[in-house]
Formats: C-alpha cells, sequence, structure tokens
C-alpha cells in the first residue's frame, strides 16, 4: 500500500523547508492524447494544478515558487496552439486574481515580456497591480523564458553598464552576475519538481539550479495535485546538502 501523505502541519515540524520551489510543468499534451482529446484540453486541465501547486506552497510557507511557463522554444509550436496558450494565460490571470489575493499572493513575470502580445502584458500588469498589497509568497512565472537567453541577456546588461562606467575585472563574481539576472534578489532554488518523467532541464534556470535538489515524477502535469508536491518536499527533507563540502 502506498505511504500515507504528510500534511503540511507535519512537513512544517519536520524543518528544513525549501524556501524556493520551481516546477518545470510537462505532460499536458500526453495527458490529452491518452484520453483522445485535442492538445488544448491538457493545458486547461493543467489549470487545476497550478491552482494546487500554489496553494499548497502558501500553505507550506514557501516564498518563491516559479513556474515554467511558456519557454522561448514554446513560440515554435503550431501557432494555433500558441495563440490558445496565450489565451489561456490571459483568461487565467484574470480569473485567479482575487483568489491569489485572499492567498495574499505577489506576482512577477521573468523572461524576454516583449515577445508577448499587448493584451497578454496588459493582463500581466493588472494582476500585478491587483496583488500589488500582498506580502505573501512570490508566484513567479516564467514567460518567453529560457535559460541561456536569460544568461545573454544578463551579459547585455553588464556591456551596458560597462559602456557608461568601467566594471573592474577584480569586480565579477557569482553575487555580480546573479545580480544581473532576472531572478536577483531571490534565493535560488532549493528543490525543483518535473512532471511527466522527463529527466532533463529543458533550458530552465541554468544558473540558479545548480545545487538544486531534483525530484522527478511519472505524472503528468494535469494530475499533478497538493499530495504530489508533499510527497517532494517529504523527500528533500531527508536528503543532505552539502554543496561540495564534506562533513
Amino acid at each position: 500500500m502506498p505511504s500515507r501523505s504528510l500534511t503540511p502541519d507535519e512537513l512544517i515540524d519536520r524543518g528544513n523547508l525549501p524556501r524556493h520551489v520551481a516546477i518545470i510543468m510537462d505532460g499536458n499534451g500526453r495527458w490529452a492524447k491518452a484520453r483522445g482529446v485535442p492538445r488544448l484540453m491538457g493545458h486547461r486541465a493543467g489549470r487545476e494544478s497550478v491552482r494546487e501547486a500554489v496553494k499548497g506552497c502558501v500553505a507550506l510557507g514557501v516564498e518563491v515558487l516559479t513556474l515554467y511557463t511558456f519557454s522561448i522554444e514554446n513560440w515554435k509550436r503550431p501557432r494555433r496552439e500558441v495563440q490558445a496558450l496565450m489565451t489561456i494565460l490571459r483568461q487565467t490571470l484574470r480569473e485567479e486574481r482575487e483568489e491569489l489575493r485572499r492567498q495574499n499572493v505577489r506576482l512577477q513575470v521573468i523572461g524576454r515580456l516583449d515577445d508577448l502580445s499587448e493584451p497578454v502584458r496588459d493582463a500581466i500588469d493588472e494582476t500585478r497591480r491587483h496583488l500589488a498589497e500582498c506580502t505573501g509568497m512570490l508566484l513567479n512565472l516564467a514567460l518567453s523564458y529560457s535559460g541561456r537567453a536569460e544568461l545573454v541577456d544578463a551579459i547585455a546588461r553588464m556591456l551596458r553598464e560597462q559602456a557608461r562606467q568601467p566594471i573592474a575585472p577584480a569586480d565579477v563574481d557569482e553575487a555580480f552576475v546573479a545580480g544581473h539576472l532576472a531572478t536577483a534578489g531571490l534565493p535560488d532554488p532549493d528543490l525543483l519538481i518535473r512532471t511527466s518523467g522527463e529527466m532533463r532541464l529543458s533550458n530552465f534556470m541554468l544558473w540558479q539550479l545548480a545545487y538544486t535538489e531534483l525530484w522527478i515524477t511519472g505524472t503528468l502535469w494535469p494530475d499533478f495535485r497538493r499530495r504530489h508536491l508533499y510527497e517532494a518536499v517529504a523527500d528533500f527533507q531527508r536528503r543532505e546538502r552539502r554543496f561540495g563540502r564534506v562533513d
């Protein structure tokens, strides 16, 4: 028999909770294919999984939840699918903002936002304003994002600064680089969850995931629920993070 899932209170009592959880939400298309329905139905079904992940992280007191929502590579998908994904995104932001405010959740978006259409950017801005007074967990959406593009953009920002004021090589360290990333000021993810069983990072947060604990599940994203999140956190709590050191 499967073991009983721990409750949020039990996980909190254990201590050693992740401050930052990142999720690669994968498997919407396979979920739809297995049911003989259009891929769009899989994307829509994934909305409930987002709600579950947000509520579960809020219950645990997680500081940051980053969701890999739409990659730069995803622009290569069929135009109709991309348009449908953007429509779902706009609808989700508008329909979920009141619940997010009730949960005291803040919103941040990282990625090349200029790639997004004006209606999508407007929905993002409206939602951020709606949540502006919230002080709890930060929901960090990676949109038109890739880890390599983030590093390229960071280098471009450094070069623009260099043009205004010389940067000494001695000043360039890990903190300096991290300060130019889209996640500047945030803790690196402690725990990365990937659904659907794929064993790769898919160009996600390549700098920030250097010492992140990985938890891979064969569960497809539309089937992901709070119990899966709690299983991942419980597994994280059992691990010893040495960051290259020895005891």
